[in-house]
């Protein structure tokens, strides 16, 4: 029997460009990365002011192609800065769309993503949806304690991301991803370590501005005390303290770039201060590994290593020869969120997985 082909646009909208795909079920047919000058973006007093011009933006480009859009049968934008909800596949519905509109959680490009899927599926009287947004909140509740009330640990983390290759690997070690215990590290910009217990996230570290390990641009944990003492030393406004733990923080901070293919090259040209940043990186990672392991009781069935700086085999070997004791790892370098926007809307339009109703946990 025939395979059915569901024809799916997604979108993934960033600061200054907005990267589409069009697939065929699984295939990409058309893959583009629309760049936007500074000067158009900054006309716009609020990010959600944008959308309008990224639509058409979108549509343009689609119409360039000879993509007849009318073959479509969903479209898929990437999911914002939404309440804390579980894993998942979404419809987008009102509910949705007014968090997005004003920024529940914060104002970033990728809320525009739920809101254009939403206006060209409306033309067309298809179903718009989004996958697993930075805000997936599955912690048990003993992970949401940090020692002060008022400031809870939150779920912020590469989620689709992270999602994705969680299902890939536990097929490849023949599980499915609700019986596997994993640990996925996502390797980016941002750093972020998960513990995936049968399915859900238990715990991570809050990729954003939280915790974990510092990154080519954020600064990790750093002592508290000492943090405090520096916002009230009176040498920095909010804003400025704001940039050194995320933008300037890490490699930034440390080396002068977040580029880990400079600071690889530096390395082998002998700059010890270079080699010894990176190591403290692996360092920092290889112990929230740790720390995960520890969440999931020492029963790990794979260690996983993605994102960009997964290319890396020798920042990979430094992270591995400290916890390869821990559990079996596995490198999946890079990461393709168009994909993994796909793949979510196929497990639904394929009848695999029941769209879920935001918002659907707590507030």
């Amino acid at each position: 029997m025939q395979q059915q082909i569901f024809r799916i646009l997604v979108i993934n909208p960033g600061s200054t460009s907005t990267k589409i795909g069009v697939f065929d079920n699984e295939t990409c047919i058309f893959e583009k990365t629309i760049r936007h000058e500074a000067d158009e973006v900054a006309g716009f007093n609020r990010v959600i002011d944008q959308y309008d011009f990224r639509k058409n933006v979108i549509l343009d480009q689609l119409d360039h192609e000879g993509i007849n859009i009318s073959k479509l049968s969903a479209v898929c934008g990437r999911g914002g800065l939404l309440r804390p909800i579980e894993g998942g596949t979404y419809e987008v519905n009102e509910a949705m769309l007014e968090d997005l509109r004003i920024g529940f959680n914060g104002e970033h490009a990728s809320n525009l993503g739920g809101i254009i899927a939403n206006e060209i599926a409306n033309g067309l009287n298809i179903p718009a949806y989004i996958v697993d947004p930075v805000v997936v909140d599955e912690f048990e509740e003993i992970a949401r304690f940090s020692g002060v009330p008022e400031i809870p640990r939150k779920s912020i983390f590469h989620a689709l991301n992270q999602k994705a290759v969680a299902r890939k690997v536990a097929k490849d070690i023949g599980k499915a991803y609700d019986e596997a215990n994993l640990i996925i590290t996502h390797m980016g910009g941002g750093i972020t370590v998960g513990a995936h217990k049968n399915g859900k996230v238990i715990d991570v570290n809050n990729g954003l501005h939280g915790d974990g390990p510092f990154s080519p641009e954020r600064a990790g944990t750093v002592p508290a005390g000492d943090l405090v003492s520096l916002c009230y030393s009176g040498q920095y406004y909010r804003d400025e303290m704001m940039k050194k733990l995320v933008g300037q923080g890490g490699l930034v901070a440390y080396l002068q770039t977040s580029d880990a293919v400079e600071v690889e090259n530096r390395i082998e040209n002998g700059d010890k201060e270079a080699s010894d940043t990176y190591e403290a990186m692996a360092y920092q990672i290889a112990k929230e590994i740790g720390s995960m392991s520890a969440v999931l009781n020492g029963r790990v069935d794979a260690i996983i290593m993605t994102g960009g700086l997964a290319y890396g085999k020798a920042f990979v070997e430094m992270i591995s020869k400290r916890i390869n004791w821990i559990a079996d790892t596995i490198v999946y370098p890079g990461e393709d969120e168009l994909q993994a926007l796909t793949e979510g809307t196929l497990r639904v339009l394929r009848g695999e997985e029941t769209p879920k109703i935001y918002p659907n946990t707590q507030e």
